[in-house]
C-alpha cells in the first residue's frame, strides 16, 4: 500500500488572487459634492446660473434689467449594494493566509464593479451620439474628430478631454497609429485603466461599457469632468460572530448615485468592431 494516502495536505501560505476589471468612471466623473450625504435616499441639489442677456448700449437711453434665473439639478443617491460573508474557523486555520483581509479586498472591488457599471450606463444620456457603425482602423480618426468637433461645437474647453473605449477599441487605435508603439503605459492601465493620450483626448479602458445597443456595439463616452457628478458612502461595515457555526463574518453596505448634470459636456461614440 502506497505512503502517499498518509501525506498531509499542504495548505499554500499565499492566495491565488482573482483577475479583475479596471474601474475608471469614478476617476472621470466630479465628485464635488460627495461630503453632503450622508445616506440612501438623500439627495443633493446642485444649481447653475442661466444666461446672462447682453445688449447695445445707448448712452441716451434707459439700462434693462434682467432678474438672474437659476438652473437646478438633482441629484439622488438612489442605489444601495450590501455584502454578507462569513469564514469558517477551521478554513481560516488551515489556510494560513489572511484569508478574511483578501475577502475583504474582494467585496470591495465587487461593490466598485457594481457602480462602475452603473456610471457606465449614463453613456447613453450624452448630448450626442456619434454612429461610427462598424469600426476598422481607418475609420477611427475621422470618428474620433467628429466626437471632439461636437464637443468643440458645445463650447466644451479642450483641456482635460477624457474617453472611456472597450478593448477592442484600443487595438484600432495602434493600427490607426493614433497610438504609437510604447506610448501605452502598461502600469497605469493595471492600475486604473488609462492607456494614453492622443488627440486631445485621454483614454481610459473599460470592460464595464453597455453594448445593448444591438449588433455588438458599445457606447463610448468622451467629455470633461464637469458632465457627470458621482457620490457614495460606505453606510455599515460590522464584522460579527454568527450565532449558527465558528465563524467570523462581515457585511457592508454601500449606497451611491450617479447622473449627467451637464449633458452638453459629453459625446458618445456608437460602434462595433470589424475586422480589418
Amino acid at each position: 500500500m502506497s505512503l502517499e494516502r498518509f501525506i498531509p495536505k499542504v495548505w499554500s501560505a499565499r492566495l491565488l488572487q482573482n483577475l479583475h476589471k479596471a474601474h475608471v468612471f469614478a476617476q472621470v466623473a466630479n465628485t464635488d459634492y460627495q461630503g453632503e450625504i450622508s445616506g440612501y435616499g438623500d439627495t443633493v441639489k446642485i444649481n447653475a446660473i442661466g444666461p446672462v442677456t447682453v445688449r447695445d448700449y445707448n448712452k441716451y437711453g434707459t439700462l434693462e434689467r434682467d432678474e438672474l434665473q437659476d438652473a437646478q439639478t438633482i441629484l439622488t443617491i438612489d442605489q444601495a449594494k450590501y455584502f454578507n460573508f462569513a469564514v469558517d474557523d477551521i478554513d481560516a486555520a488551515q489556510q494560513r493566509p489572511k484569508v478574511m483581509d483578501e475577502a475583504m479586498r474582494e467585496a470591495a472591488y465587487a461593490l466598485a464593479d457594481q457602480s462602475d457599471q452603473y456610471m457606465a450606463g449614463l453613456a447613453k444620456e450624452a448630448s450626442d451620439i456619434v454612429d461610427g457603425g462598424a469600426m476598422q482602423a481607418d475609420d477611427v480618426y475621422e470618428a474620433l474628430t467628429e466626437v471632439n468637433q461636437r464637443l468643440d461645437e458645445n463650447n466644451v474647453p479642450r483641456g482635460d478631454r477624457w474617453m472611456v473605449i472597450p478593448p477592442w477599441f484600443v487595438g484600432k487605435l495602434v493600427l490607426a497609429e493614433i497610438f504609437t508603439q510604447g506610448a501605452i503605459n502598461a502600469q497605469e492601465t493595471f492600475e486604473n485603466g488609462w492607456v494614453g493620450q492622443a488627440i486631445g483626448l485621454n483614454f481610459y479602458v473599460s470592460n464595464n461599457l453597455i453594448d445593448d445597443y444591438g449588433s455588438q456595439d458599445h457606447l463610448m463616452p468622451a467629455g470633461t469632468r464637469r458632465a457627470m457628478s458621482y457620490a457614495e458612502q460606505i453606510l455599515s461595515m460590522e464584522p460579527y460572530r454568527p450565532e449558527d457555526g465558528f465563524s467570523d463574518a462581515m457585511k457592508g453596505l454601500h449606497v451611491y448615485g450617479g447622473k449627467v448634470v451637464d449633458p452638453k459636456s459629453m459625446v458618445s461614440l456608437q460602434g462595433r468592431f470589424a475586422s480589418e
